[in-house]
């Protein structure tokens, strides 16, 4: 079979991929784009755009139940049509991958390939029938869910992120397996729209990435809301009770029997079927793709972006992988993954907006540091709003007055932790912050404010 020959292909079409061919193709290079599934990876179908839209149904239920906490009556008790929500999140989801795949369709010199890629050498690749060629090829293939290898397992019917988002009935009782990031936004979300929810987790606190303070308040948040919750989980196993699921979690308590179970422990690399080995790409012991600075695998002409490189496990740090690849190759622009600030959130409400380095990660590097704290319960527009759970924490170099980091645990959160990333970006003082002024009634106004009350951290 005569292979079809590319300037460049790129293997999935998530976050990275799309943009990249929008590159490439508008500098004047024929590019095949292969993805075995849907258009948009996990973000657009499975991960961020459903689940953030059922967050806000989730909201929506949660608010309306506190009516009377405004003044405002409501005749009757506050309903949840769970189909309906989730045809609203359908909806978002089919849209935005709808208005991917025009965008697709439109580029020129672009050619969408639907099906698996694996190579068959280093500059070649077989998509079902077809055996593509190029001297430039681009990884951007994400990650799945990790199923985690405890006794009974496979004895069960398990939900993982992805296979929630084509659940179209109510949990009587969802048991959560999993105290981290999407562990806990699904099980507030789920339990806001009135299922009993038990979250099980391993380890002694919840988001162990974080820090004590952070963890513990979301642990307080999520209890407030009649959500069970078992730490410190050291024998975890499965077991089905007639039409239900027994999940036991501690040997000797009684184990938690739920109608739905989610496995939320993680993520593995979509690598373990790409044929790495025949193209000599060299692939780290959990099956990440190793990468450089410049995200250039262990093979010339061969980069890897987004989920699969072990780099980041977001949609904003998969869209900047494109960036640096893009900047490097067509713009001689020099960036590189190790400019990048780490950064995210966590969507619960309310959200946990993070950036820069923990406080327990300043203790470790040794640095003398001060730092600033205020709970929301002293944030006028938390008051305001009725939303005073969380605090705002900034951490700062004693020395240099570099920021360090920050989490703003609150109303807004998510949006600004933006006005402190972006100072560090600039490298700018914590003295720039603190003689800013903010926008009043505003959750970042208070941010100049713990800039000029920092203290030793002890």
């Amino acid at each position: 079979m005569t292979a079809k020959t590319f300037d460049t292909i790129i293997i999935g079409a998530g976050q990275a991929g799309p943009p990249l061919a929008g590159r490439l193709t508008a500098a004047g290079m024929s590019v095949a784009l292969i993805e075995r599934k849907l258009v948009g990876g996990t973000c657009v179908n499975t991960g961020c755009m459903p689940t953030k839209a059922m967050v806000a149904s989730a909201y929506a239920a949660h608010l309306a139940r506190r009516a009377a906490d405004y003044g405002v009556t409501l005749s009757g008790s506050v309903g949840v049509d769970y189909r309906a929500i989730k045809a609203r999140k359908d909806k978002v989801s089919n849209d935005a991958r709808g208005n991917l795949e025009s965008w697709i369709a439109g580029m020129d010199h672009c050619t969408l390939y639907r099906g698996h890629a694996r190579f068959v050498t280093a500059n070649t690749v077989r998509v079902g029938d077809d055996l593509l060629t190029a001297e430039k090829i681009f990884l951007n293939t994400g990650g799945r869910a990790s199923v985690p290898d405890l006794p009974g397992v496979n004895d069960i019917s398990y939900l993982t992120n992805s296979s929630m988002m084509d659940l179209d009935v109510l949990p009587r009782h969802l048991v959560v397996v999993g105290g981290s990031y999407v562990s806990l936004e699904f099980a507030q979300m789920f339990r806001r729209f009135g299922s009993e929810v038990t979250v099980i987790e391993k380890s002694p606190r919840l988001i162990a990435r974080e820090d004590d303070d952070v963890s513990a308040a979301i642990l307080s948040i999520l209890e407030n809301e009649d959500i069970t919750v078992h730490l410190g989980a050291d024998d975890i196993s499965f077991a089905r009770q007639g039409n239900e699921i027994a999940v036991t979690f501690t040997a000797g308590k009684a184990p938690a029997v739920g109608s739905h179970v989610l496995l939320a422990v993680g993520r593995t690399p979509n690598t373990d079927d790409l044929g790495l080995d025949k193209a000599g790409v060299e692939v780290d012991k959990r099956g990440f793709i190793v990468v450089d600075d410049l995200l250039r695998t262990s093979v010339p002409g061969i980069w890897a972006m987004g989920d699969c490189n072990g780099k980041g496990a977001f949609t904003h740090t998969s869209y900047n992988d494109y960036e640096i690849v893009a900047a490097n190759l067509l713009d001689n622009d020099p960036r590189k993954v190790s400019d990048r600030i780490e950064a995210y959130a966590l969507y619960t409400d309310p959200p946990l907006g993070r950036c820069g380095m923990t406080e327990t990660a300043v203790r470790k590097s040794g640095r003398r540091a001060l730092v600033g704290l205020r709970p929301m319960t002293r944030v006028g527009r938390a008051v305001e709003k009725g939303e005073t759970q969380g605090f705002m924490k900034i951490l700062v170099d004693a020395d240099t007055k570099e920021i360090l980091g920050c989490s703003v645990l609150g109303p807004g959160g998510d949006e600004a932790i933006h006005c402190v990333l972006d100072l560090m970006y600039a490298k700018a003082p914590v003295s720039t912050l603190a003689r800013a002024t903010h926008i009043h009634p505003n959750v970042s106004e208070l941010l100049p404010t713990i800039a000029q009350e920092l203290k030793p951290l002890a």
